[in-house]
Parts: C-alpha cells; sequence; structure tokens
C-alpha cells in the first residue's frame, strides 16, 4: 500500500504534541500560517461540532441541524463557522505546551473560545460585549421586571448580526418569551411592539449612550431593501423584486420558518402546563391548516380546507399521538 503524504491536520497534531503549536504559527510566513490555520479548522470543526453545535441544534428544536454539518440550515451554519473560528483563533494561540490529545483539549477549550468570539465580534461592531441594564434605565422603566429584561434582549439583539426579516426587532420571538415571562399566555404583538418604543423612549434620553451602544451596531445589520412598484414609484406598496431563488425555494425557507414558530409557540404552552393533545392539535391548525394564512408565492390556495393533507391529520388520532410524542420528546430534550 502507498503511504500517505501527511497533511496539515497531521502536522498541527504533530507540533501539538511537541508543545510548539502556538509558536510555530506565530512565527509563521504568510503561506506556512495559512496551511496550518487550515489544517487546525480541519481538526477543530467535527469536535466543535459534535461537542456545541449538535446538542445546541437539538434544543433549538432543530432536529435537521443535528444530523450533521452538512444539514446545517443558513443560519445555523453560520453560527457554526463563527464558533468554529472562534476555537481556531484560541487552538492556535494558546497551544504552547505539549498536546497529547488535541481532540480532548479543544473539547475543554470550547466553552471559553466560543465565548470571547462572541464578545469579540460584538465588540467590532460597538456592541456591549455583556449587555447589562444601567441603574439609570431601570429606574427609567420603573423597575419592571419584563421591560428591564426586554431591554436586556435588545442590547444583546443590537449587537446580534442575524435579521428580523422586514422589521429592527425579533418582535414574533419576544412575543413568546413576553408570554413565558409574564404568564400571560394570550398577547397581542402590539403589545410587545409597545413595550419596545417604551424601552426605548427610555434609551434614548441618554442620546449619546445610545447612539454606541444601540443605534451605532444596528446600523451594521443587513437592511432588507425596500422594493417599490416601478410603474408608481412613489406609491409606499411593496411589490415583488427580482428574486436570485425559485419559488420553491423561498416556500420551503417560509414554511421551516413557520415550523420553528410552531415548535415554539408549543413548547411554550406545554411548559404552562396545557393538554399536549390539545396544544398540538391546535397550533397545528392555526399555522399549517384552516386557521393558516400562508404567504407564499404564487396563486392563493383556493382548495377546500377539509381535503388538504393537514386537514386529514387532524382528524387521525393516532397520527396526532405520534405528533405528541415527538414534540414531548423534544421539549424534554430542551
Amino acid at each position: 500500500m502507498p503511504r500517505r503524504s501527511p497533511t496539515a491536520a497531521d502536522e498541527v497534531r504533530s507540533l501539538a504534541r511537541l508543545g510548539t503549536l502556538a509558536t510555530t504559527v506565530a512565527n509563521a510566513d504568510e503561506p506556512q500560517r495559512l496551511r496550518l490555520t487550515g489544517g487546525t479548522y480541519s481538526v477543530v470543526y467535527p469536535v466543535v461540532y459534535t461537542g456545541l453545535t449538535q446538542g445546541l441544534e437539538r434544543r433549538r428544536g432543530h432536529p435537521a441541524c443535528a444530523v450533521s454539518v452538512r444539514h446545517l440550515a443558513d443560519d445555523c451554519l453560520d453560527r457554526f463557522h463563527d464558533d468554529v473560528e472562534a476555537v481556531v483563533h484560541d487552538v492556535v494561540r494558546r497551544a504552547t505546551a505539549p498536546i497529547d490529545n488535541l481532540d480532548a483539549w479543544i473539547c475543554g477549550l470550547i466553552n471559553s473560545a466560543t465565548v470571547n468570539g462572541h464578545r469579540r465580534r460584538r465588540g467590532e461592531v460597538g456592541a456591549l460585549q455583556r449587555p447589562r441594564a444601567p441603574k439609570w434605565l431601570v429606574d427609567g422603566l420603573g423597575g419592571d421586571r419584563w421591560l428591564v429584561h426586554l431591554a436586556v434582549q435588545m442590547l444583546n439583539w443590537a449587537g446580534n448580526p442575524a435579521t428580523a426579516g422586514s422589521q429592527v426587532w425579533p418582535v414574533d420571538s419576544w412575543t413568546a418569551l413576553r408570554c413565558r415571562f409574564t404568564g400571560d399566555w394570550d398577547p397581542a404583538a402590539g403589545d410587545v411592539r409597545h413595550d419596545i418604543e417604551t424601552v426605548l423612549r427610555v434609551m434614548r434620553a441618554k442620546r449619546e449612550w445610545y447612539e454606541r451602544y444601540v443605534e451605532g451596531p444596528l446600523g451594521h445589520k443587513h437592511v432588507p431593501v425596500p422594493r417599490f412598484s416601478l410603474e408608481n414609484p412613489g406609491d409606499s406598496a411593496l411589490t415583488p423584486a427580482l428574486s436570485l431563488v425559485d419559488a420553491g425555494e423561498r416556500d420551503d425557507l417560509y414554511m421551516r420558518e413557520l415550523a420553528h414558530l410552531a415548535m415554539t409557540a408549543m413548547r411554550t404552552r406545554l411548559l404552562a402546563g396545557e393538554d399536549p393533545r390539545t396544544v398540538v392539535a391546535e397550533v397545528i391548525n392555526v399555522a399549517f391548516g384552516d386557521g393558516a394564512a400562508p404567504a407564499m408565492d404564487g396563486a392563493a390556495h383556493l382548495s377546500d380546507a377539509d381535503g388538504e393533507h393537514v386537514g386529514r391529520l387532524l382528524r387521525d388520532q393516532d397520527r396526532i399521538s405520534r405528533i405528541v410524542v415527538a414534540v414531548l420528546a423534544i421539549v424534554e430534550d430542551r
């Protein structure tokens, strides 16, 4: 059998065993540094996936993303790459002593490395690295526990690269959070928007602080461009624009987001002690059945909902039972 040529990952493991990995990377020229960093990435990414990402995706209710790296959805893949980059950053700087089992050593490094990486990324856009509500903000909100908690969420969101579609703030997610926090299980989304405006009004009282830690970091997010009618540019009505993906992909993304919201709603109600069968049937009906109004491309769905697959599923008690078991397993895993 021909002998396999050593790879960059093999070289990284060898340098780690000698205790010279960090020194070698620091003193290497650019091509050698890129080679060793790439080799470190090859060693790190499977460890980060099994040691961190896989468990996180299960707790998020993303079973497909917990299968393998290749199954990660776009947003989850971005988070995974950020975490791997953070761990690689620490490995090539902290591997200064002999390491016999590099994979096991990396496992012990994951938590601190990813936390530090998260803080570095927030610092790069000017956001608070450890969001907390200052005393003047707490006093301005009257010490209201929910509003203070929401203010911290807003400070955290400002430095998060994720976006909320065409909205500035993730109102839907915070509506579910408000349910859990306040015990009010049927709030209107408008209540959360009113709460957000209340917090912003108090934050703006300290204009320099607001511009630095809220407005500035928010400006680094990629905001969707408004689409106006070509025939009437002054018309405020939005019209469809040229898309880089086909209708099937857009519908698939929409349904995936809808499934995530449905799972969040079911988890919230189950943790509040509601009957599992009632929760599953009602949420599925609202999200996908005759109570749904899917905003997907193409002609309106004019068929009778009672004849649709979801309608038949909701009338099949055995299928409902199987769904209840699956949902409870996800909630228990979380």
